[in-house]
């Protein structure tokens, strides 16, 4: 699912302080096509438009553009680390075990952390991370079975 987003992906990294570049808004314009990508979906994007790109100057742009704060790192479990921009709140995932899409879903409580841990062993709690498994509704109406994906839990 596309994220809405108001200001340009040069706007946006200009206003971190860090270097505008090509692959660095080659990467925001993709996330925000595609919502959640892989390092490697957003060096195909990259290449497409761009040309030759290692993976590892993608790597590179992913590391500058988290730590400005202008997406977010996400790991399901038994699928390869995905990227999103949605990073101004506590929100959790869905995740398709047949073919892998993801699906943002809004905190339950409406504010972070939604989830309190029982004891907290005196950290200070500010995020809870929760990952929904389940199958989409277009694999459910396939009618050739997909494989279920593997998780680790």
């Amino acid at each position: 699912m596309p994220v809405e987003v108001l200001a340009t992906p040069r706007e946006r990294i200009r206003d971190t302080g860090q270097r505008v570049t090509g692959l660095r808004i080659t990467i925001l314009e993709a996330l925000q096509d595609l919502g959640h990508a892989s390092a490697d979906q957003l060096v195909q994007a990259a290449r497409e438009r761009l040309g030759s790109i290692s993976l590892q100057a993608v790597y590179d742009s992913l590391g500058v553009l988290g730590k400005a704060g202008l997406l977010r790192r996400i790991e399901p479990a038994g699928s390869p680390a995905l990227f999103e921009l949605r990073v101004q709140d506590n929100h959790h995932h869905l995740v398709c075990r047949r073919c892998g899409s993801v699906a943002d879903v809004d905190c339950a409580l409406g504010h972070a952390p939604c989830l309190a841990p029982i004891s907290d062993f005196g950290y200070q709690v500010d995020e809870a991370e929760v990952t929904y498994w389940g199958v989409c509704p277009s694999c459910q109406t396939d009618s050739a079975a997909s494989p279920v994906l593997p998780t680790d839990s």
